[in-house]
């Protein structure tokens, strides 16, 4: 298993939506919560927040308000091949006017956390 070295932020558009990908290391699931709190203030007029985490072998993902399965199922298919784990990953996208279709919001979710991975090294992770 592997954890991200440090947090993550970038910024990709497609077809005029804005997409904000975190990493975010964390080792508790508790926290979760609360830093979704802080960035839907943070980002109030964002369309939606989808988020993944896999915390010392927990997983979730939730699309907020995405059609199902299409934001935060590919986030977390992204962790999930990576190998890694203590990370929360979350895509904030402003809505720009064009419908991606649900194969386009899974292509572009999918594409948003890999940026980011690519600004990151990862560590391997000692038990």
């Amino acid at each position: 298993m592997y954890v991200i070295d440090k947090d993550i932020e970038n910024e990709i558009v497609i077809k005029k939506s804005r997409f904000i990908a975190k990493l975010i290391y964390i080792d508790n699931v508790n926290d979760v919560d609360n830093i979704i709190y802080n960035l839907k203030k943070e980002y109030k007029k964002s369309t939606h927040i989808a988020y993944a985490y896999i915390i010392n072998g927990k997983e979730k993902a939730v699309d907020d308000g995405e059609p199902n399965g299409t934001a935060g199922r590919p986030i977390l298919n992204v962790l999930q091949k990576k190998d890694i784990t203590n990370v929360l990953a979350v895509v904030i996208r402003y809505f720009g006017g064009i419908k991606l279709g649900a194969g386009g919001l899974v292509r572009a979710y999918t594409n948003s956390i890999s940026e980011a991975f690519k600004l990151t090294e990862l560590i391997e992770k000692e038990y």
